[in-house]
Parts: structure tokens; C-alpha cells; sequence
């Protein structure tokens, strides 16, 4: 015979208090996100328009009406793209020995440790090496490519770190039923490890590209300004969305403020739709998918 306890006042006070107390925090949380995606929105569609994404500021004036960000625009995704390709493959195979191969080493741990370093290093500071190392000592010019790898500076870490956890999600009895069957580890880490994982990695590094796509300080030291349209990220100054809002937001004039909210808008929907597609190629290839 079963007894059935009743909760006491107090007790569901308690909880009802803790439950209104997590809603309020995420309503907190909200009210300012909320806040400035309305700011944005309703701010950047009074030159959000067809002229703005096919057209350079070249010979545009700060007082000009007219004008776009398609140099921007191209300077931006060329400069992500160039990072994407430098920091995903060297932070997930970082993940991938941490994880698979050096659990427990010295080695490991002083990765560990400068990943944790590198994490905590500010923007600027990674601009500055830049402009540093590959402008003033080995004589490279400004360019996208300076300013790729600045931000791919700052998107290791992220990789690295959100790699490494999905990667330790994966059930250890998965990889010992690969090993039973005779599979080499590199191959049960390519075909069993990183496709169960591969839906929470790329999320990370959306989330490592949504945190480099605004950063203005490190291309403000190596990419420079340029009113056209620079296609070639390996030779001359190459804008960026984050420095074409800067630079606009800097003039006193209505249509140079018009402009960088426009610029603004932009690069978030540009973030909103690389994490759209993340989202999308991580359910495709999603292990449940099938089932």
C-alpha cells in the first residue's frame, strides 16, 4: 500500500519563488537582446535596400546620399571564410588529441592551459601581434588576409574548447565496439567519434565565427579602410562590415548614421544566417536523422 505525501505549504512556496525567480532572470536576460535587435531593425531598414548591397562608397561623400556596404560585405565573408579555414582544422584536431590521444600528459595539459590563456586574450591584442609580426617585421601590406588572421587568433580557442566537449560526450562504448571490431583508432575517430559529434561542432564554430564577425580592433591594425570594392583579400586595405559601421558611425551626418545602422543590420543577419546554416548541415548529418 502505497502512502501519498503531500508537500507542504512551505515547500511549494519554495519552489513557486525559485520557479518566478528563473523566469524573471530569463526575462532579464531577454528584455536587452530584445532591445537591440529592435533598435537595429528599426533603425537599419530606413537604408536597407538594394542600392546599399550592390554598391561601394567610392566617390560617395559623408554628407552623399546614396552609397552601400558591398565591399563591406565581400571584405567580411572573404575575411571569416580565410579564418574559418585557418582556425577549424588546427582547433579540432587540437580537440581531437586532447581527447583521443593525449588525456593525462604534460603535453596536454600545457595545451589545455594556453587554450584557456588565448581564451581570455583581448581582441586587440591579437591585432596588434598581427600588425607586429606579418606588417612591420616580415613587410606583408594591409590586407584581408592580415586581418584572417587576426580573427582566426581568436576563433581557436572557441574551437578548441567546444570541440573538446562534444567530443567527450561521445559514449566511450562506441569507440571500445569499434575496437572490437578491429577498427583502428584514427579510423573510429573518423567515422564513429567525430560524425556523433559533428552536430555540436559545428554549432561551435558558428558560435566561434558569430564572435569574430563583429570584431572591429584587430582589422582596424591590419586591414586599414577602402571606399571600393577589393575582391582580393592577399593584396591592398580591404573593408570590413564591423569598420565600415565604425567609420560611418564617426561622421556627424544623418546619412553616414543611416548608413552604419544599415551596416549593422547587415552583419547580423549575415551571423543569423551562417548559424541557420549550421543548424540545417548539423540535423542533416545528425546521427538520429534516420531513425
Amino acid at each position: 500500500m502505497t502512502t501519498i505525501q503531500r508537500i507542504s505549504p512551505n515547500r511549494r512556496f519554495k519552489d513557486r519563488l525559485v520557479q518566478f525567480l528563473v523566469y524573471l532572470s530569463f526575462a532579464i536576460a531577454v528584455v536587452p537582446l530584445v532591445a537591440v535587435l529592435w533598435m537595429v531593425i528599426k533603425n537599419g531598414l530606413a537604408r536597407f535596400d538594394l542600392e546599399f548591397l550592390t554598391h561601394s562608397m567610392r566617390n560617395i561623400g559623408a554628407t552623399d546620399a546614396g552609397g552601400g556596404a558591398y565591399h563591406a560585405i565581400v571584405g567580411t565573408l572573404e575575411q571569416v571564410l580565410l579564418a574559418s579555414v585557418i582556425s577549424v582544422p588546427i582547433g579540432l584536431l587540437t580537440a581531437i588529441y586532447l581527447v583521443e590521444y593525449g588525456q593525462g600528459t604534460r603535453l596536454s595539459r600545457a595545451i589545455s592551459f594556453f587554450v584557456d590563456v588565448m581564451t581570455g586574450i583581448p581582441s586587440v591584442v591579437s591585432g596588434l601581434f598581427i600588425l607586429a609580426f606579418w606588417i612591420l617585421v616580415l613587410g606583408f601590406s594591409f590586407s584581408g588576409f592580415a586581418g584572417a588572421l587576426a580573427l582566426s587568433i581568436l576563433m581557436m580557442p572557441t574551437v578548441v574548447r567546444s570541440a573538446e566537449e562534444m567530443l567527450l560526450l561521445v559514449p566511450n562504448d562506441l569507440r571500445e565496439a569499434s575496437y572490437a571490431l578491429g577498427v583502428p583508432k584514427w579510423r573510429t575517430i573518423t567515422k564513429v567519434v567525430l560524425p556523433t559529434s559533428f552536430s555540436g561542432i559545428a554549432t561551435g564554430v558558428m558560435l566561434a565565427i558569430a564572435r569574430v564577425a563583429g570584431e572591429t580592433a584587430p582589422l582596424l591594425l591590419t586591414v586599414f579602410f577602402t571606399d571600393s570594392i577589393n575582391t582580393d583579400p592577399f593584396s591592398g586595405p580591404q573593408m570590413g562590415l564591423p569598420l565600415f559601421v565604425f567609420d560611418q558611425a564617426t561622421r556627424p551626418t544623418d546619412t553616414a548614421i543611416d548608413r552604419a545602422w544599415a551596416g549593422a543590420l547587415t552583419l547580423i543577419l549575415i551571423v543569423m544566417l551562417l548559424n541557420l546554416a549550421a543548424r540545417l548541415i548539423g540535423w542533416w548529418r545528425s546521427p538520429a536523422k534516420g531513425r
